[in-house]
């Protein structure tokens, strides 16, 4: 079974998708899922990421699929936004909860969101690309506890240049420092496929994954990041399609043990 495994509801503060949506959409299509709802403790600005894990457990456990069972459709994870010094934080809310999954991603440099426009005032590409790879790097080493690391590329979806792309090429001593920390850390890399309705992101994309593999890398997940019903198992099969030709193992986690995709 095909399982989208980067998903938000309304226990996201950027989502108010419910559950009954997101699993009819995923059910049309044949697919599973791994909801991951954003925990970003001490966010700079006025939404408010962090969620109870008990309330979420009580609403979603009689949905979630069984351990051994992985035709069982949904599983419960968490996506955790990474900062310097907030490994315990994270560690301690994971505690919380028989989470499935658990995304480490990275949404806030150096006390400012990446989202939006006004951190990239003042700030040209180079700088700003390279302290974001930097971080990354040292996030996923930091927290050797993640199950798999959320859209290396999430940058490029939102920085206002006018060449927001992640440039492998360019950048890829410090692009290379975040495929070893995962290999060390055995770590899964997500294929998110916000971007993959366009074919020049796969090939942009081609070489990180590739790089990836060589360096000992086999893991990845597939996620869709979807906030609404509509973005649900948005180019999945591109994406697993994607992994193959790379020559990786598409996986989801249930339990927080990986899974091998059908």
């Amino acid at each position: 079974m095909i399982y989208d495994s980067h998903i938000h509801t309304e226990f996201s503060a950027d989502s108010e998708m419910k559950i009954a949506e997101a699993l009819a959409a995923a059910g049309t299509q044949g697919y599973g899922l791994v909801l991951t709802e954003h925990f970003d403790p001490d966010y700079p600005g006025d939404w408010v990421f962090e969620f109870s894990p008990e309330d979420y457990w009580a609403a979603y456990e009689s949905l979630r699929g069984r351990d051994d069972d992985l035709s069982s459709g949904l599983s419960l994870g968490v996506e955790c936004g990474m900062m310097p010094d907030h490994a315990k934080a994270l560690r301690d809310f994971i505690a919380r909860a028989p989470f499935d999954q658990v995304i480490g991603s990275i949404h806030i440099l150096d006390n400012g969101d990446i989202y939006e426009k006004d951190y990239y005032q003042g700030r040209d590409k180079d700088s700003v690309f390279t302290r974001y790879y930097t971080v990354m790097a040292e996030m996923v080493r930091e927290n050797p506890f993640i199950d798999t690391l959320a859209h290396i590329d999430y940058i490029c979806r939102v920085a206002p240049y006018d060449n927001p792309g992640l440039e492998y090429e360019r950048y890829h001593e410090y692009i290379d420092e975040i495929l070893r920390a995962l290999v060390e850390t055995d770590t899964a890399m997500e294929i998110n496929t916000r971007r993959f309705g366009d074919k020049a992101v796969l090939d942009e994309l081609a070489p990180v994954y590739r790089r990836f593999r060589q360096l000992g890398g086999r893991m990845v997940t597939v996620g869709s990041d979807a906030h609404t019903p509509d973005r649900v198992g948005l180019n999945i099969r591109t994406a697993v399609d994607f992994a193959d030709s790379m020559e990786l193992v598409p996986v989801t986690f249930r339990n927080r043990k990986a899974v091998k995709l059908c």
